[in-house]
């Protein structure tokens, strides 16, 4: 959707001098079509939820990451962080705090107040991991060793334990 937000993206992936594929392709939303678009196991995405603490003060947030094959496990992500209860976050919550609707966030937190966490099984899967470049219509393929050098998740298992798909 934005096009700030990605070419923010894109330049940061730049400026830290790792290489990555940027592709551009017709716009999807579903883990599996896309995959198939990109030439990539479905297992491979990086799927990136926006998700809100619930608690009685300031409202917290989390970036979960999972691989695009599985689904996110709201209660270990809760125990992970410390939670009693955490839900997806609003559409102007998920905007605000990456500048992109939900289905086209990246598996990155530019913002303060996003923690990041993910699932580790990702990285050990895959050499290569994929995810939506702040568009449905655009996706960028990166090394996860470069993203794992980029980033500081918090890493810890928080999907269910059976795969949405094979």
């Amino acid at each position: 959707m934005s096009s700030h937000a990605t070419a923010y993206l894109t330049h940061y992936l730049s400026s830290h001098d790792v290489k990555y594929t940027i592709l551009s392709h017709s716009a999807e939303g579903k883990s599996e079509e896309v995959a198939q678009i990109r030439g990539t196991h479905v297992g491979q995405g990086a799927k990136a939820l926006v998700c809100k603490v619930k608690e009685k003060f300031t409202p917290q947030y989390v970036l979960a990451i999972v691989p695009g094959d599985t689904q996110l496990d709201f209660k270990q992500l809760a125990q992970a962080v410390g939670a009693k209860k955490i839900s997806m976050a609003s559409i102007d919550d998920v905007y605000a705090l990456t500048q992109c609707i939900p289905g086209t966030v990246p598996p990155f937190s530019f913002h303060d107040d996003l923690k990041l966490v993910a699932d580790p099984s990702l990285f050990e899967r895959f050499d290569t991991i994929a995810f939506n470049a702040c568009a449905l219509d655009r996706s960028i393929l990166l090394a996860s060793a470069d993203y794992l050098k980029l980033t500081t998740p918090f890493l810890v298992s928080i999907i269910k334990s059976n795969p949405v798909t094979s």
